[in-house]
Order: structure tokens, then C-alpha cells, then sequence
């Protein structure tokens, strides 16, 4: 490998571990022990206190019953965080499995005994639920009310839902598990050369071609060999979907993830059309790409190439400084709360193998503060996913003020404080770029990033639709069958722009939120076209614009998405709406191919 390979330098991330004393002192820590031990009982003394007894209880009372409640979901949130990310930073220590697994199943036990009181709620009569809702008393945790109203036909019985969530850690989370500690211990192997998942990746972004191409062969190599095991993997997962749907009476794959989402079926298939239609933006953002590249024929593994000569490279410290300094001068308690991560060491940085690829933001409990992990690496694209994720963060942070129920929001707003913090970032960056051709190179990065959430994400989004419905129809799916819906799918909007080689036919397999949450890719393109949207809204009102977002973030899901976006004039709901977003998109190629001619000109 050419020795200037990104993976290849220290970036000072190396060392960069987080500290999760403020969850737990370790795996051997008495007071973790002591609240996987006690767990199960504290459970069942609330089962006893209050099962069969909730209907006749003044408000009073129920609110009281309620704040019990949330100690014990706060518990279990704080248990189950703490042994998820141990894990998932080295997932092949069987120390680390035994443990996550040892916690999950104490929970899944103890969460039994609690399973009653969301089916009791939901039995209440319109009166005594009305009552609650309108009370002064339960004002602070009225939506939580809300939502278990909206999920109420399609629950089951407490002995099924008992049932369901204690077979879970053998059916779905499971195999769940196994694919995940599959890609985190996959090696693919180039030049005598060992790469991760996370490593291999980051050589799509290599500016040489032959280095582009050589890692795409060798993750079709790796993925090719774990094929079969994967698509049982999927075909399991997929059924298990499946048969809840038909016993919550669902009557889509996608319905339970929208319902979960809070948003209607329609607003979903709305923003997929409205993509979908204008597929012409994106074959027209790989025709200029091909064009600055200076090729007759773009590949999958040229999609990520970036439009430069010199590739960056950006130490910790670097990275640090430009995010910070891009938070803190949208809003200074924005710059307040990022600093708070990387001084408290509640980041977890380096790349290693057995670590989980990828990146994420984990809120943990209310009472405690998120925890970021990375793969750090030091290219442009890593200084975009601190952000991103630091904006996550910074979401996460604020909501905790609506306690353990309602700190978490929906995935379609969830993903908004993270786009938003990439694109104050980016616009950062951009405004210091000198030269004409710098300019360009930075604008054709960031649209890159953004087709990769808006199109490849309905891309991803229009497989799953595909899969879950070919699994329904007829049965059990192949290695050749998954491997054809994949690439119809992304051959119906890429069109001629970019060529699928035939071995891109396997590169589903690596894609976990196809198991993790169901349905969940199209949040990504919902938070980006959301955003674009917002900061057109940001650009023509600053004035007034940071402190309202500051409390949109900081209700957390304590309102409906539709009513959480109200102050600033929004209506997702309207299918015109996510033209908008679309319509940045097409004004910011166009400003692309404005700064191409002529390509390099100071």
C-alpha cells in the first residue's frame, strides 16, 4: 500500500478512550453487580404494588407510580448502556460477550414484571384518560400518555408481550448479535495486508483509483465468503418482522417503524416518491463527477472519490478545533456542551480490530450523559461524522431534561441536530476555502455526503421494501435472490451514471441497520431534507433562529415531531415539503458545476 494511506498515519485519536465511571467502575464493579442482582426483584415489588390496581388511583397516586416507573427504566437503560458499549469496542473478547448477554437476559426477565403497566394504561376508560391527560400533574410526561393511546391497537395480551420480549434474546437480538460480531471480526485482506471493516471502507475515499478498486475486490472477497451465513442471517431477522407485524396486526413491513417514528404512513411515502422522482439529480451529480475525474465510465468504487489533488488529513487536535469552534459560533452553549466530550472523555476514537465499525451517539439515561464512538481516521469525511455525531450528542445532552420516557425522540427528528451540526461545520470550512479549485473540491465532498443520505439511504430504503416483500411472497431468499433485488434496486435510480460490477451484487450483507431497526434508513434521508430545510429558514433569521432550535432539542420527545417543528413553520406532512431540501440539492450542484468551469481556474 502506498505508505501516505490514511490508515497508515497517527492521527493522536490512538488514545482517545472513553471513561464509563459515570455509568459504572467495570464489569466487576459491586455496584453493577449489585443492580444486575437486584434488578428482577425491584420489578417484581413494583408488579405487586400496582398490577390490577391503577384505574381507581388518583392522580396523585399515578404519578407517583409513574416516577417509580421511570427509576426502573432508568435502571435498565443504565445497565444495558453500559454493557453495549463495553462490547462493542472490543467484541471479541468472549468476557464481553458473556457479559452483554448475562445483562440483556436479566433485563428482558425483569422487564416481565413491568410489561402490565402500558396494557392497563391503555385499558383505562376515555374519562379516566382523559382525566390524566388534562391534569397539571402528569403535564411533563402528557405524550408518553399519548403515544401508548396511538400504540393501543395493536398490543397484545401481558402473557404474549411477555412471551415475544423474553424470546427475543433468542430469536432476533440473537442473530442480531451474531451478525455483528461477524463484521466486527471480518478480515479482508489486501496486499498481505489485513484491513477491518472500518479500515477497508476508508480506502473508497483514497483518490487513487487502483487503491479504490483493489479495496472494493477485497470487500467482495470478504462479504462473498460470509454470503450464506448472512442471508440466513437476514432471512431470520426478516421472519421474525414478519410474524410480529401479523400478530400486532400491522398491515405493512414499514407501518410499525412510522408508528414508532410518529409519522403517517403518507408523509413516508411522500418523501420516498418525491426522491425517487428526482433520481435526475443524482445521475446529474455523477455526470459532472465523472466529468472533474476525467472519466469515461464511473464504478461504484468511484462514487466516493474525492475531487482533489492533495487529500487532507486531519490530526485529533485539528478536528477538535474546527468543530468546536463551528458549534460555538452558532450558538455558545452549543461550544459549551461539545467541549464537555472531549474533556470529560466521553468519546471513544480509535480504530481496532474487534471493534464495531462505523460511528454512533448513545444517550445513555437521563441522569447521566451520551457517550460517542468512532473510527477515526483523520480524512475530511471523519472531521463530518464528529460532527455529526457530536451533534447527536449535543441533542442527546439537552433532552435528558424530559426525564428516562421522553429524553429520546423519534428517528426522524433524531437524526436533525446531527446533519445541522455537519452543515454549520461544513459551512465553516467552505467560508475559509481560498482558491476557486478548494472551493470545488469541498463543495463536491459535501454533496457527495449528501447523496449518500438522501438517494443511497431511499436506495437502501427501496432494497429493504423489495426484500421484506419478496420474503413474505415467496418464502426464503437465496444468496442470488438478495444479491438481484440489490442491484435492481440501485440500477433503478443510478440508471447509466454510475456501472455496478458484479461483484457489488454482495454488498447488502454489511448494511446492519437492515437488522438492527427495520425500516430505518429513511430517517436519514427525512433528518437531511429536514435540515436543508431548516437552514434555509437558519440563513434568513439567525437573530432568532439558535435559541429557538436550542428548545426544539431540548424537548426532546416530549411532542409530536409535527408539533415539535410548529415554531418554525414547518409541515413535514405536506408532500410538497421535501422539495425544499430537494431544491437545495439542485442549487448546490448547480453552484458545483458553476465553479467547474473552468475546472482549477483561481
Amino acid at each position: 500500500m502506498n505508505n501516505d494511506s490514511l490508515i497508515e498515519k497517527t492521527t493522536g485519536a490512538e488514545e482517545v478512550v472513553w471513561d464509563l465511571t459515570d455509568l459504572y467502575l467495570s464489569a466487576d464493579d459491586d455496584v453493577f453487580i449489585s443492580d444486575l442482582n437486584t434488578l428482577e426483584q425491584k420489578c417484581l415489588d413494583f408488579n405487586g404494588k400496582w398490577n390490577g390496581n391503577i384505574a381507581s388511583k388518583p392522580v396523585s397516586e399515578f404519578v407517583s407510580m409513574i416516577e417509580e416507573y421511570e427509576g426502573l427504566v432508568e435502571l435498565m437503560d443504565k445497565l444495558s448502556s453500559f454493557a453495549q458499549l463495553v462490547w462493542s469496542t472490543n467484541t471479541e473478547d468472549p468476557a464481553n460477550g458473556r457479559m452483554l448477554q448475562t445483562t440483556r437476559e436479566v433485563i428482558a426477565k425483569a422487564h416481565q414484571h413491568v410489561i402490565f403497566l402500558s396494557n392497563e394504561i391503555s385499558e383505562l376508560s376515555d374519562d379516566v384518560m382523559n382525566r390524566l391527560l388534562n391534569s397539571r400533574e402528569m403535564e411533563s410526561r402528557r405524550h408518553w400518555l399519548e403515544l401508548i393511546n396511538d400504540r393501543k391497537p395493536y398490543r397484545l395480551s401481558n402473557e404474549v408481550e411477555q412471551v415475544l420480549s423474553l424470546k427475543s434474546l433468542s430469536s432476533r437480538f440473537a442473530w442480531v448479535r451474531l451478525h455483528d460480531e461477524m463484521m466486527s471480526a471480518q478480515v479482508f485482506k489486501l496486499h498481505e495486508h489485513e484491513y477491518t471493516e472500518a479500515e477497508i471502507m476508508k480506502l473508497l475515499q483514497e483518490p487513487s483509483r487502483e487503491t479504490r478498486r483493489a479495496a472494493a475486490e477485497a470487500i467482495t472477497q470478504g462479504l462473498k465468503e460470509s454470503a450464506r451465513v448472512q442471508t440466513y442471517i437476514f432471512n431470520t431477522v426478516v421472519t421474525d418482522h414478519y410474524l410480529n407485524d401479523q400478530l400486532r396486526g400491522f398491515q405493512s413491513w414499514i407501518s410499525h417503524r412510522n408508528l414508532e417514528n410518529e409519522v403517517p404512513d403518507e408523509s413516508v411515502n411522500a418523501l420516498i416518491n418525491n426522491v425517487v422522482e428526482r433520481s435526475d439529480l443524482l445521475r446529474r451529480y455523477y455526470a459532472l463527477k465523472k466529468r472533474l475525474l476525467g472519466f469515461d465510465e464511473m464504478f461504484e468504487y468511484d462514487r466516493n472519490a474525492p475531487v482533489e489533488t492533495d487529500k487532507s488529513f486531519w490530526t485529533w487536535d485539528a478536528a477538535k478545533d474546527v468543530v468546536v469552534s463551528a458549534y460555538s459560533e452558532f450558538h455558545p452553549r452549543f461550544g459549551e456542551i461539545v467541549e464537555l466530550f472531549f474533556d470529560r472523555s466521553w468519546i471513544h476514537a480509535p480504530v481496532s480490530k474487534g471493534k464495531n465499525g462505523g460511528a454512533f451517539s448513545a444517550g445513555t439515561i437521563a441522569s447521566v450523559h451520551p457517550y460517542i464512538f468512532l473510527n477515526y481516521m483523520g480524512s475530511d469525511r471523519d472531521v463530518q461524522v464528529l460532527a455529526h455525531e457530536l451533534g447527536h450528542g449535543v441533542h442527546q445532552y439537552l433532552s435528558r431534561s424530559q426525564g428516562p420516557l421522553l429524553m429520546d425522540t423519534p428517528l426522524t427528528i433524531a437524526e436533525t441536530a446531527s446533519v445541522f451540526g455537519e452543515m454549520i461545520t461544513f459551512n465553516k470550512l467552505f467560508a475559509s476555502a481560498g482558491s476557486r479549485k478548494e472551493k470545488l473540491s469541498m463543495l463536491m465532498g459535501k454533496i457527495d455526503d449528501i447523496v449518500s443520505t438522501v438517494y443511497r439511504q431511499i436506495m437502501l430504503n427501496r432494497f429493504e421494501d423489495a426484500m421484506h416483500t419478496a420474503r413474505r411472497s415467496t418464502g426464503e431468499l437465496s444468496v442470488e435472490n438478495m444479491c438481484d433485488i440489490w442491484l435492481k434496486t440501485q440500477h433503478e435510480q443510478y440508471g447509466d451514471s454510475i456501472t455496478l460490477t458484479d461483484g457489488y451484487r454482495y454488498w447488502w450483507s454489511y448494511i446492519s441497520h437492515f437488522m438492527h431497526v427495520p425500516g430505518y434508513v429513511y430517517a436519514y434521508a427525512y433528518g437531511e431534507l429536514l435540515v436543508l430545510a431548516l437552514h434555509e429558514i437558519y440563513k434568513s433569521n439567525k437573530e432568532t433562529f439558535s435559541d429557538k432550535y436550542i428548545k426544539f432539542l431540548s424537548s426532546g420527545g416530549s411532542k409530536r415531531p409535527s408539533e415539535l417543528l410548529q415554531p418554525f413553520g414547518i409541515n413535514t406532512d405536506d408532500p410538497e415539503f421535501w422539495k425544499i431540501g430537494l431544491g437545495v440539492i439542485e442549487r448546490m450542484i448547480s453552484e458545483a458545476e458553476q465553479l467547474s468551469e473552468p475546472y482549477g481556474q483561481e
